[in-house]
């Protein structure tokens, strides 16, 4: 299988071109390296410089002529979308439709779509884990932008025959992680902690996310390309509710040092609590988070204090 990765250069992406090489399966990347960086790639890892809302998108595809496409490129920050709601309609929703035109125009079997626990918004504390069958009510223009795509690429399979797996991550950490993105604050926090420098807390920290490792969300990616359960959405976490002050104190048994965080207003467009169930994607894909939050922490813990 020839696969073509958007956005490839970044944290997710350098995992899953690690996966996949490992596998045995030809892999493109195409990247503006914006925030990814060509470091992030194993040696000879074919590397295409295009952003995804270029014209030159389409010499990409007609270079590569990819099987199937993970679409991972795009603006990944809630309070980026807020204060440039333009911005992140072009780079979610225009470039997520270029993608999909070339998809289709060049005969893409598949296309794996980065969607988001965001795309749920803030869901009562009574209807969490959160299902796929929850209704999708973002808070955020980043999480519509997400939502928006999602519609997209049913309406392609629909009228083209475009198969898609829709992907709704939880928030995701790891190595080579920047600091944006919804699971950045571990990366933010590790990278501070690391040099030992104070971290701050937006909101009371009872705020809760669900925390999967990047590696498994590879390995989630890598069994949605392959699944017959395809044209449906998937949730990838570890169904596991952890606060922002749980979550340092985790960091500062990895790290053996004493973490004493600042707090300040919490930002417009947060949720307050994010908690995914998995099941399905258990049941269909066969897949199961296998990195504990405290091993995940400690490989991202390691890589930055490198």
């Amino acid at each position: 299988m020839k696969v073509l990765i958007t956005g490839g250069a970044g944290f997710i992406g350098s995992h899953l071109v690690r996966l996949l090489q490992k596998k045995g399966e030809g892999v493109a990347v195409v990247d503006n390296f914006s925030t990814g960086l060509r470091e992030n790639l194993p040696d000879g890892t074919a590397i295409y410089e295009c952003d995804v809302t270029s014209p030159e998108l389409a010499n990409v595809f007609e270079t590569v002529r990819p099987d199937a496409v993970v679409h991972l490129a795009g603006q990944t920050t809630v309070h980026v979308s807020m204060a440039d709601p333009e911005l992140d309609a072009m780079q979610n929703v225009i470039g997520s439709v270029r993608v999909l035109e070339q998809a289709r125009q060049c005969g893409v079997k598949r296309v794996i779509f980065a969607s988001t626990a965001a795309s749920y918004g803030d869901v009562a504390e009574d209807h969490l884990p959160i299902d796929e069958f929850e209704p999708l009510a973002p808070l955020s223009f980043y999480g519509l932008s997400k939502v928006t795509v999602e519609h997209y690429l049913d309406l392609y399979h629909k009228a083209y025959g475009l198969d898609y797996v829709v992907l709704r991550f939880a928030n995701v950490y790891g190595e080579r992680q920047g600091d944006g993105g919804e699971g950045g604050v571990i990366s933010i926090f590790t990278k501070r902690v690391a040099k030992d420098e104070p971290i701050t807390i937006y909101g009371d920290g009872k705020q809760t996310r669900d925390f999967v490792y990047a590696g498994d969300i590879a390995r989630g990616i890598e069994a949605a390309l392959r699944s017959p359960h395809a044209n449906r959405a998937y949730n990838l976490s570890t169904q596991t509710e952890t606060s922002l002050k749980e979550l340092v104190a985790v960091l500062a048994n990895v790290s053996g040092k004493n973490i004493v965080p600042r707090y300040e207003d919490a930002r417009t467009g947060d949720i307050y609590k994010s908690l995914l169930a998995n099941g399905r994607a258990r049941r269909s894909l066969g897949w199961t988070p296998q990195t504990s939050l405290e091993e995940g922490l400690r490989r991202t813990y390691e890589y930055f204090c490198k």
